[in-house]
């Protein structure tokens, strides 16, 4: 289970992972500096508005920016990204994640269950299939890691 997930997002809005308990929620960790996570960005899109009708909720959580939240904007921009996205200048976020993704490990994405459980974890890019596929599977009870 994640430790208390909580801040500002890149445009200064507050959220709170706890707000969420009863509904899936996916966290994607990414920075607008890594090529990967610049390549999943319309992956982790499209999933997010085929899984909206489900009710699972897209969080993201940008990392190591040095502070810069203008690149942070414009990366969201540049994809169309609509889901918010914690900006975690001090890595909070990645430590309330109690070890499911390392810092090194950037883009990472986990799958919150609607009990507030980490269901699943895959490091590195993903594809809209591929997540929507694990999530689904989460919803229906089964839980994996890739």
């Amino acid at each position: 289970m994640p430790g208390v997930l909580r801040g500002k997002t890149i445009d200064g809005q507050a959220v709170d992972l706890a707000s969420q308990k009863g509904h899936a929620v996916v966290l994607n960790v990414w920075g607008s500096w890594c090529a990967p996570c610049q390549k999943e960005a319309p992956a982790l899109e499209k999933a997010s508005q085929e899984l909206k009708a489900k009710g699972v909720t897209f969080l993201g959580i940008n990392t190591r920016e040095n502070g810069n939240k203008e690149a942070a904007a414009a990366f969201q921009r540049a994809y169309g990204i609509t889901y918010p996205s914690l900006f975690d200048a001090d890595s909070t976020a990645l430590l309330a994640l109690r070890g499911a993704v390392s810092a090194n490990a950037i883009p990472s994405t986990v799958v919150v269950d609607p009990e507030g459980r980490i269901a699943a974890r895959i490091s590195g890019a993903t594809t809209t299939t591929t997540l929507v596929d694990l999530v689904d599977d989460v919803l229906a009870g089964r839980t994996t890691s890739s």
